[in-house]
């Protein structure tokens, strides 16, 4: 059974940071995709940022492009998002989803079959 548990979440002023974790258990990490989505209140969950090991790479949505940085640690089957000049535009719920999913459909919450509870984000002064 695989568990992802999200935490780091909180609230914090604008130009701050944060640093949110995904610790996965039952899910190879190694092999798959670890992806943070977010989802704003009345707004449909949208794509953050993914990395995969195999070929290792890392993929951003543009509105963090240079903001934010996914990271990973595979034998603690952990990916963290370092959230840096954070925003009002970020507050969200953040999830962290695991997978298989192909290129395509990479930055799609469809492409996930495994999903973590959500941690709140809220930027605000």
């Amino acid at each position: 059974q695989v568990q992802l548990v999200e935490s780091g979440g909180g609230l914090v002023q604008p130009g701050g940071s944060l640093r949110l974790s995904c610790v996965a258990s039952g899910f190879a990490f190694s092999a798959g995709a670890m992806t943070w989505f977010r989802q704003a209140p009345g707004k449909e969950r949208e794509f953050v940022a993914s990395i995969r090991r195999s070929p290792s790479n890392t993929y951003y949505a543009d509105s963090v492009k240079g903001r934010f940085a996914i990271s990973g640690n595979s034998a603690k089957n952990t990916v963290y998002l370092q959230m840096n000049s954070l925003q009002s535009e970020d507050t969200a719920v953040y999830f962290c989803a695991a997978g298989y999913p192909i290129s395509s459909s990479l930055t799609s919450p469809s492409g996930y079959r495994f999903w973590g509870q959500g941690t709140q984000v809220t930027v605000s002064s």
